[in-house]
């Protein structure tokens, strides 16, 4: 298994690293919005919350996609809906998750999706994974263990095992996006459209039986929340996923889910630096373990095989960046 550089170029003459640096943006971003979603959600609050955080982008998402959304056949609407569901599912998770647990924790047991892709991958294509990996991937899952009990071995709380779920669902949300026969010529803000538009449909029938109204939350809100609702629905939602689905076709699953690696290291900076988390000496031992783990774990992923990198997209997106 070969190693990735910078310098490897999928088919069509395009450097990886101009694919890879969006992708570490979204890492950014997400590593920001634990912080985020902890300030506005509550137990009573996360459907309403999403609720309002999808309805605010999924709109300007729509004018980004233009007319490709004209061109959408059923199987592609079916399809995303699916992947909708998949990311409802993921949401939900997270953010209660973040409820009971602290940003920093959110923000490094997710990072368990860059372990977990790879061996998804491994076991849908029937290959078996190197040395190096599942020796980073021992590394990340020590790592957990230990930041999760923060100063001292206790059962860990609710917020984590709601966040390791959270790790397998966005598992399997990636590899869905990257396998799903009907939406691999898709474009990408058409499908992320209709994937929005799959979880709003979810938040909103879940919504009667899960607490607050979206009403009563949007009235209650004061001008900093929604500022980090906007930019939670405009860079953390829009941005991200847009972006996540446009590399994870034009790279690998694996490659994309590890290139999120540097998600928890900002998750526990802000966590640390401006949500005052105080992981202890346990938890600062496992949280460079997980960014070593991830790390090497990148690292020993093969570049994309020149198929897997050259799929078209109906109409090509505007580059990222």
């Amino acid at each position: 298994m070969t190693t990735m550089t910078a310098r490897t170029a999928p088919p069509g003459n395009r450097p990886l690293w101009l694919i890879d640096v969006p992708v570490v943006l979204v890492a950014v971003v997400w590593g920001s919005s634990y912080l985020a979603a902890k300030e506005l959600a509550t137990g009573t609050t996360v459907i309403a919350l999403l609720l309002l955080r999808f309805l605010v982008a999924t709109p300007v998402m729509a004018l980004v996609a233009g007319r490709a959304l004209t061109r959408l056949t059923a199987r592609e609407i079916g399809a995303g809906a699916i992947l909708g569901a998949l990311l409802s599912c993921v949401l939900v998770l997270e953010t209660y998750g973040v409820v009971h647990t602290s940003a920093t924790n959110a923000g490094l047991i997710i990072s368990l999706t860059m372990i977990f892709t790879p061996l998804a991958e491994a076991v849908a294509t029937r290959t078996r994974p190197t040395a190096a990996f599942v020796g980073a991937a021992a590394l990340s899952v020590t790592g957990v263990a230990l930041l999760t009990q923060g100063s001292g071995f206790t059962t860990p709380s609710s917020g984590d095992l709601l966040m390791l779920l959270a790790a397998v669902a966005r598992t399997v949300h990636v590899m869905a996006m990257s396998r799903l026969k009907a939406v691999r010529s898709t474009d990408s803000g058409a499908l992320t459209v209709v994937q929005f538009a799959g979880a709003i449909a979810v938040f909103a029938l879940a919504s009667p039986f899960a607490g607050a109204s979206p009403l009563s939350v949007a009235a209650a809100y004061s001008p900093h929340q929604w500022t980090a609702l906007l930019y939670l629905a405009l860079m953390c939602t829009l941005f991200a996923f847009f972006v996540q689905m446009w590399a994870v076709r034009r790279t690998s699953p694996s490659r994309v889910s590890l290139l999120l690696g540097t998600e928890p290291l900002w998750a526990a900076v802000i966590g640390i630096a401006a949500g005052g988390d105080r992981p202890g000496p346990l938890g600062a031992v496992g949280a460079v373990l997980v960014l070593i783990g991830t790390t090497w774990g990148r690292r020993t992923v093969a570049p994309p095989k020149p198929e897997e990198a050259a799929r078209p997209t109906a109409s090509q997106p505007a580059e990222v960046s």
